[in-house]
């Protein structure tokens, strides 16, 4: 089935992105921006983006690189952060998206540590640095949403996380999970602006 994708990402990740529309081959209906508005209102610009692109996707695809971390410097994040909040945003005219991070090849070490043994349960757990060194408040949070307990499920997160190199092999399966988590439990715990 294919399903509507919206692809946020930094322009310095433009060639993952063009990869994805053009060499993956991938089951989907591209609603991305591929030229830019000609406007200098920001305001102008979010509100193209969700009316002709985003109001009707259902998943949206973030790159996850370099440039991507909330705190990044001299980076401006109001883009990615403005298509994320109107991806999860549901409401009249706009369905809450399903959000795939897809994280990129420079990112992986800065991102997946390895496993370590828990403190508090005795059980090892993956060490995934999800947080404002590695991605935007609204990946994050939807990520990682607040829970009691010392590790998080399938189950417990809205986001969906895959590196590159699995996304590519079968990228299907991935944009689909994404979509998936528009109609599960967890999805009325998103927060739109963390």
């Amino acid at each position: 089935m294919s399903h509507k994708c919206f692809i946020s990402f930094k322009t310095e990740d433009k060639v993952y992105k063009r990869c994805i529309q053009e060499d993956l081959k991938i089951d989907m209906i591209d609603k991305s921006l591929n030229t830019p508005i000609n406007s200098t209102d920001e305001d102008y610009i979010m509100r193209k983006i969700r009316e002709d692109y985003l109001s009707d996707s259902t998943v949206t695809i973030h790159l996850i690189g370099e440039y991507s971390a909330e705190n990044s410097l001299f980076q401006d994040q109001s883009y990615i952060k403005r298509e994320l909040q109107a991806s999860l945003y549901n409401g009249k005219n706009n369905t809450k998206n399903g959000i795939l991070g897809i994280v990129l090849p420079n990112m992986y070490d800065k991102i997946f540590k390895g496993s370590e043994v828990c403190s508090i349960c005795g059980k090892s757990h993956d060490i995934v640095c999800i947080n404002d060194s590695t991605v935007v408040k609204e990946f994050s949070y939807n990520y990682y949403i607040p829970k009691d307990g010392c590790s998080w499920s399938e189950e417990d997160r809205f986001c969906v996380l895959v590196k590159w190199n699995d996304f590519v092999k079968n990228p299907e399966l991935y944009i689909n999970k994404a979509y998936d988590k528009r109609f599960s439990t967890i999805s009325k715990k998103t927060k739109v602006r963390p």
